[in-house]
């Protein structure tokens, strides 16, 4: 796999303002120390930026507390990484050996170290793999289900130091798209800190003594909780990202500069080049006016397209911003999906029968909603792979997506639909007048004017579309747990698919696909709890996703996802209203290497991280030091 070759010695190191009081006390060694033997080296000029300089605070924003975790979404520090032209690099790894598409060998870089400054070694690898995946009393479920392939568990070896291999006896071609993912599956730990909390290491009277301080019942309860890779939400935890948490559970989150973060520029500067990032926490419907107010040096979430015009105004009112419009890589803007898991026998066969979910999409009038929401500028249609992939279908896109309110109620006349309220609502079989309940986070009111909108052109299929808010958090286990009708969210994270990238999102795999959170939970816990796929449709992208792992053709796998595709198309699976609506991106105008143009999208691309948001830097920025 490529990345940047040491073909000379590494370029004279220059010191951090920031740290400098640290080393000056000794309590931190000088960067030559901290930074591994082999770092990864950037060459800025060559990816057509400019070098930067260290110092300054980009401002942020996010709606909940939890969303801290945007820090590592943005960081985008991974074993593997994709670049902007979505191929694979080695990132915190030094290389990566593949044989076969089944055993893989991966090189860590020597002297790599922790955000503490203990070694990054094999060691931590072996602790997830034996002491947490392999661990049922952490872990009762077993290993991950991406560790089985054609259902036999892969094995994981430790060589030496800095060295670790992954081995199945069949292909896993999905293994480094898996570790590059926004949110991926961290197989390697802290061991260093986490044994404190296990019982096969912590001195048990220690370890009884935090259990009962964190009111948990177990101390793998504790291990849980303090194991936060992801959540980024314990600033205890030692990290590999260029950012550490450095601030716990407050409005106003402050993450500073990671002291041993692996990677510098070619003239010897650490990254990242901005010293500390604040994230602040604020309610979603505030997000454009503080953006509009300059309270935001990068800001994309919780902005969307109706704001366009206000972050506009504020720019030519004198704001010291620029609002860029970056495409949208989420498969639609908008996509509506009946849940086939839903607990009520009789909704359940009808949202089955797929001339149900057709006449919705036929009942839809995407250009009036285009015209009213997006002033035209988004591709109206349903849901499948945007028109910049190579795996783009016009006619995907088109089909049962032109509105036609005469085919819709043929449809449901013809499965027996016929009976009516007083009202003019159709009635179900049991004689319920049709009521389909659509269920949304409350976070969008784009969603809400678009729902308005159907809501009056359903009506005259003889369906009432009833709109029901809630918190995201709730609205997500609702659909887990069948009791949702239908919800409203975007459509696939991925809309920018290749011939090479992994189908599997695309077959009930997993359960945040809402049309079958049952079906997709029956994947992921090995048959343990959900629901087999039933209907044949369904089947047969089961099947298509696991003859894509098991070929190496690239013709045959790019037949394989346009017969996927088209499977949704026909089936509306998740009904797309609209997709490619432009998403506003508002960037402080002293913030430097930002691109003009680019992809929002978390997968695949983590957001900013496949822009390399450590590169980023202030003009004139002021030089801190720490306190």
């Amino acid at each position: 796999m490529a990345q940047t070759a040491l073909a000379q010695p590494l370029p004279a190191l220059q010191e951090s303002s920031f740290w400098q009081m640290e080393i000056d006390r000794g309590d931190l060694p000088p960067v030559a120390e901290r930074i591994p033997e082999t770092p990864l080296v950037v060459d800025l000029p060559a990816k057509g930026r400019s070098f930067g300089h260290q110092g300054g605070t980009l401002r942020t924003m996010v709606s909940r507390a939890k969303d801290v975790r945007q820090m590592v979404i943005y960081g985008y520090a991974r074993l593997v990484g994709y670049d902007t032209s979505y191929e694979l690099y080695p990132d915190i790894l030094r290389d990566v050996e593949v044989v076969d598409d089944r055993k893989y060998t991966l090189h860590l870089r020597p002297g790599h170290r922790w955000s503490d400054g203990v070694p990054f070694t094999s060691e931590d690898f072996r602790y997830w793999w034996e002491n947490v995946a392999n661990d049922e009393r952490i872990t009762p479920t077993g290993p991950p289900e991406f560790m089985y392939v054609d259902g036999v568990l892969g094995s994981v070896t430790f060589p030496d130091r800095y060295t670790v291999v992954f081995e199945w006896p069949t292909p896993n071609a999905n293994f480094l798209p898996l570790l590059a993912q926004a949110a991926p599956p961290f197989i390697y730990r802290p061991a260093h800190y986490l044994k404190q909390f296990h019982g096969d290491f912590a001195d048990p009277d220690a370890l009884k003594l935090e259990t009962r301080k964190a009111r948990v019942k177990s101390w793998a309860a504790l291990h849980n909780r303090v194991d936060a890779m992801y959540k980024f939400d314990n600033p205890q935890q030692p990290t590999l990202q260029p950012w550490i948490n450095a601030s716990g559970t407050t409005s106003r989150q402050v993450f500073v500069r990671n002291p041993y973060y692996h990677r510098i520029d070619a003239r010897g500067v650490q990254l990242p080049y901005i010293d500390v990032v604040e994230m602040s926490i604020v309610g979603g419907g505030l997000v454009a006016a503080k953006a509009n107010a300059g309270e935001a040096d990068l800001q994309a979430r919780g902005l969307d397209f109706p704001d366009i015009s206000i972050l506009k105004k504020g720019e030519a009112d004198g704001g010291n911003y620029r609002t860029l419009l970056w495409g949208n890589g989420a498969a639609s803007q908008i996509a509506i999906y009946p849940n086939l898991n839903f607990n009520d026998p009789v909704w359940r066969e009808v949202m089955r029968d797929v001339r149900f979910r057709r006449a919705l999409s036929l009942g839809i009038d995407r250009h009036m909603i285009n015209r009213a929401l997006y002033f035209g500028l988004a591709a109206e249609g349903g849901m499948t792979a945007l028109s910049s992939s190579p795996l783009f279908d016009p006619e995907d896109l088109r089909k049962w997506s032109d509105m036609d309110l005469s085919a819709a109620n043929a449809l449901l006349d013809q499965m027996g639909l016929t009976e009516r309220t007083s009202d003019g609502l159709r009635k179900l079989p049991d004689g319920r007048p049709m009521e389909f309940i659509v269920e949304t986070a409350g976070e969008r009111q784009e969603v809400e004017n678009a729902l308005a909108i159907v809501t009056d052109t359903w009506r005259d299929l003889g369906i009432k579309l009833v709109m029901r808010p809630l918190d995201r958090d709730i609205l997500r286990n609702r659909v887990f747990a069948g009791v949702t009708m239908s919800a409203v969210w975007y459509g696939w994270d991925n809309g920018l698919p290749s011939a090479s990238t992994s189908p599997m999102y695309l077959a009930p795999t997993d359960q945040v696909f809402f049309a079958w959170p049952k079906w997709g939970q029956y994947y992921q816990s090995g048959g343990e709890v959900g629901e087999p796929p039933d209907i044949p449709a369904a089947q047969r992208l089961m099947a298509l996703s696991d003859q894509w792992n098991h070929t190496f053709d690239r013709e045959e796998r790019r037949a394989i996802w346009a017969e996927m595709l088209d499977i949704h198309a026909d089936q509306q699976f998740g009904i797309g209203i609209l997709s490619e609506a432009p998403q506003p991106v508002v960037v402080n105008k002293n913030l430097r290497n930002v691109p003009e143009t680019g992809i929002w999208a978390f997968e695949p691309g983590a957001h900013f991280g496949v822009h390399r948001i450590d590169e980023f830097y202030f003009e004139d920025a002021p030089q801190q030091v720490t306190q």
